[in-house]
């Protein structure tokens, strides 16, 4: 029994870097098949990705988080490596997370990024990349330390299970997130994260991306743990109506009078969306408890990857 083996590139304007990866992936996984899927490049992205031997495929929708999805709705394979066609990931080592993956039977491994070259891993994607990955861990309990790598090796029942819900970068999170509200098994390997070829241009943006990153944690939070969101929200509520509050019962026990009549129904109106807000998130915990179920059962019909022998 021999894997099937998918790399997934998808590219956007990169006709300067695509050759590049593709013969570095070629190299390091000569028995896989190389699809570069195209996100309306302006270029000859995909005039010179299907001259150097790749499956070229197109799709319309903008987005990174769009490509993806397409491509893991596309493509039938048993082990999927997705990496950004822009020549910065070490397709070397390619191998050793596949191997990772069939070995210990994991459903995900990520390239964490590893660069000594300034220009290949700006300061200000460094430091957003820490926060972010701080505050994952925050909400969801555990994390990864590179949320934001896409370099990743995926098992069929993670790709096949994962419905794919971000339209951009912030695709990233949303995988991990989805790896861990699953409890997958996963892993992490360090692995060279090189500065871009002469002629590509990053499409990352360090403070646009990283507030589509954060809504989008946000937004996950929401999803996943609707108990702690809004039972937060309802907390917050109550302390502003018992600051509130608080005069007025004491004037009260002193005088036996209530002289602001305003402020104690602000009171009880705060304390009455706090209540709501608490019961939303209770309501919504076990819908999602529901939801969570089905994916995991959606997760289960597949075999996790096997040695072979």
């Amino acid at each position: 029994m021999t894997h099937r083996i998918a790399v997934l590139l998808p590219c956007y304007n990169e006709e300067a870097a695509i050759p590049q990866t593709i013969a570095d992936f070629r190299a390091a996984l000569p028995a896989a098949t190389i699809y570069v899927y195209d996100n309306n490049s302006s270029d000859r992205t995909r005039e010179v990705a299907a001259a150097a031997g790749a499956v070229v495929r197109t799709e319309r929708m903008q987005g990174k988080g769009n490509v993806v999805r397409r491509m893991f709705a596309d493509i039938d394979a048993d082990i999927y490596v997705m990496a950004d066609g822009d020549a910065t990931y070490e397709a070397a080592a390619a191998p050793a997370l596949v191997a990772r993956l069939i070995d210990e039977q994991l459903d995900m491994v990520v390239g964490a990024r590893k660069s000594e070259v300034d220009e290949a891993y700006r300061r200000g994607h460094r430091l957003g990349n820490a926060m972010l990955t701080g505050m994952l861990a925050q909400v969801f309990g555990r994390t990864f330390t590179d949320i934001l790598s896409g370099y990743r090796v995926f098992s069929r029942r993670f790709v096949k299970s994962f419905p794919v819900l971000s339209a951009g970068f912030e695709i990233e999170t949303e995988i991990s997130v989805h790896a861990l509200e699953l409890k997958m098994p996963t892993a992490e390997i360090v692995t060279a994260y090189a500065a871009r070829p002469e002629g590509s241009v990053s499409k990352l943006s360090t403070y646009s991306d990283g507030w589509r990153i954060l809504r989008t944690i946000a937004m996950l939070a929401r999803f996943e743990r609707p108990l702690a969101f809004f039972g937060f929200i309802g907390l917050v509520f109550a302390l502003m109506a018992v600051i509130l509050a608080v005069p007025l019962v004491v004037t009260y026990v002193q005088t036996n009078t209530v002289p602001r009549f305003p402020t104690a129904i602000l009171a009880t109106g705060l304390m009455i969306v706090a209540f709501l807000n608490f019961f939303a998130g209770l309501i919504l915990d076990t819908v999602v408890r529901g939801r969570r179920e089905v994916r995991r059962l959606a997760y289960l019909q597949h075999r996790a990857p096997e040695s072979v022998s």
